[in-house]
């Protein structure tokens, strides 16, 4: 009973923990279309810039909300009867929109640049940014060829899962570091009268959009690294089979299940 009163327990501290962090997630993309409707030029897309203002608010939608989104989905326990396939799919699905969300954000600034003779590419916030693009399409083409296509073999998916979840967080931290140099450098380019230090309404409504993005980061890192809220491997179900049928199946699965966290003893000595 006390077993089933902590599990109750520790799902309502992730219920309010999701639901802090979609609300956290929510206002920044609602303050980044405050901002550019309210202090800038709105949105557009003929060179103006309205065309650059696609940037912020694609990038903190697709690039930062979206991208959290996808890295918490395994974590949600309602979906832990869904199939492991169904999971991955929503997995590769909300990256896809995102890096989609965030090449389109990249193609305004480079047309706006262009259109206004803006040089490209120079600061460090566009090389962190363009560097982040890349290895973000290179995580999803590989995420898609070895775990999602059925081609690659199960030891293979072993030796790639920490490297994949490692590059995954550390891409999604970077994003938001860029995003908070961008949104310094922007103010620092925008606001000439009054200035930036003079601490107009709008700089301190973009700080805090900066302070909102760093709780989001903050939350979503939190909630994919507590080992107690990973989804339960499949192989728990799989090991009732007759071990016979699957010799090659095997050795992989008791790895993944030693590696799961001792919760699953329990499990293991019931089967």
């Amino acid at each position: 009973a006390a077993h089933g009163a902590r599990k109750m327990e520790d799902y309502g501290q992730f219920l309010a923990l999701l639901a802090s962090t979609l609300l956290v997630g929510f206002v920044s993309v609602i303050l980044s279309l405050v901002w550019v409707f309210h202090y800038r030029e709105g949105l557009s897309w003929d060179g103006s810039p309205g065309e650059f203002n696609w940037h912020p608010v694609l990038i903190i939608t697709g690039f930062v909300f979206i991208q959290g989104i996808a890295i918490i989905v395994y974590r949600l326990p309602w979906t832990w009867n869904c199939s492991k396939l169904l999971m991955k799919f929503i997995h590769a699905g909300l990256n896809t929109i995102a890096m989609i969300l965030a090449i389109v954000s990249m193609v305004a600034v480079f047309e706006f640049h262009n259109a206004k003779n803006i040089p490209n590419m120079y600061s460090l916030h566009s090389w962190i940014g363009l560097t982040a693009v890349i290895f973000y399409s290179l995580q999803l083409l590989l995420g898609f060829a070895v775990f999602l296509l059925p081609f690659a073999p199960a030891h293979l998916r072993v030796v790639l899962m920490p490297i994949h979840v490692y590059s995954g967080l550390t891409i999604f931290a970077t994003v938001i570091a860029t995003a908070l140099m961008g949104i310094t450098e922007k103010l620092i380019f925008s606001l000439k009268n009054p200035a930036y230090s003079a601490s107009p309404p709008e700089a301190t409504l973009v700080n805090c959009l900066g302070l909102l993005l760093v709780l989001f980061g903050s939350l979503i890192l939190w909630m994919a690294s507590r080992p107690h809220w990973k989804r339960p491997p499949a192989e728990n179900t799989k090991i009732l089979r007759p071990i016979a049928a699957t010799p090659e199946g095997t050795e992989v699965e008791s790895t993944m299940i030693n590696s799961s966290n001792a919760g699953k003893s329990d499990l293991r000595i019931n089967t």
